[in-house]
């Protein structure tokens, strides 16, 4: 028997909500344990169910999601939260990286991205929507341009650096798999190859490289 990944949905829109449950409830590996309408309500949630990981919005009434994920981490490090968002914005990014958060999407690509950020989160990794990627993979190809990073580009397979490039221009995984020819499950396992080779493999890596782009800290 498959053990599923437990989810609680965190969102202040009823529709969307219910959308959720019934595209993650098809999901054989996969089964949503709760809901909560704004970030005091997820924090509370969390406590009470324990879930594997948090699927949070930001904007929300009483306490955001940025808050919330910053009480979740705190009290629950051991819990994955990973935010979807329409806000596609770099110090949005940050802001969650540094509050814990294990991955960032924007709801705009959630249909094809959103049951792979789960799995990705789930075994530890850290996940960014193709917008977010892009940003990321732009400032390391530039890097590399300027002869800082050779070594780890250098480790990279031919295949690797074909998707590298697609990752900067911003296509998703479907939309890769689909131009080359290749299963959504190969590109999730060469873009985790990829940001694995680079440096940029957790949460903590992805901190590490944002503020050497010089993004704003966000304070306390």
């Amino acid at each position: 028997m498959v053990e599923k990944i437990r989810i609680l949905l965190v969102d202040d829109h009823v529709i969307l909500r219910a959308g959720l449950r019934a595209l993650l409830g098809a999901e054989p590996d996969m089964e949503v344990v709760g809901e909560a309408s704004e970030g005091t309500e997820a924090v509370a949630r969390t406590e009470q169910l324990l879930p594997d990981v948090v699927l949070m919005d930001i904007s929300m009434p009483v306490m955001d999601g940025l808050e919330a994920t910053r009480r979740i981490n705190q009290a629950h490090p051991e819990v994955k939260v990973l935010v979807l968002t329409i806000h596609d914005d770099e110090e949005y990014l940050f802001q969650i990286l540094e509050a814990g958060g294990a991955g960032y999407l924007v709801k705009s690509s959630a249909d094809t991205e959103l049951v792979s950020a789960i799995r990705a989160v789930h075994q530890g990794e850290a996940f960014l929507s193709p917008t977010a990627a892009k940003r990321v993979i732009e400032g390391y190809l530039r890097a590399v341009g300027r002869g800082e990073e050779k070594q780890s580009f250098g480790e990279l397979t031919a295949r690797e650096k074909e998707i590298l490039k697609l990752i900067a221009e911003g296509y998703t995984n479907l939309e890769i798999a689909n131009r080359l020819v290749i299963s959504v499950k190969t590109v999730e396992t060469h873009r985790a190859h990829i940001l694995e080779k680079l440096g940029l493999h957790t949460r903590a890596d992805l901190v590490k490289y944002v503020r050497s782009q010089g993004l704003p800290d966000p304070g306390p």
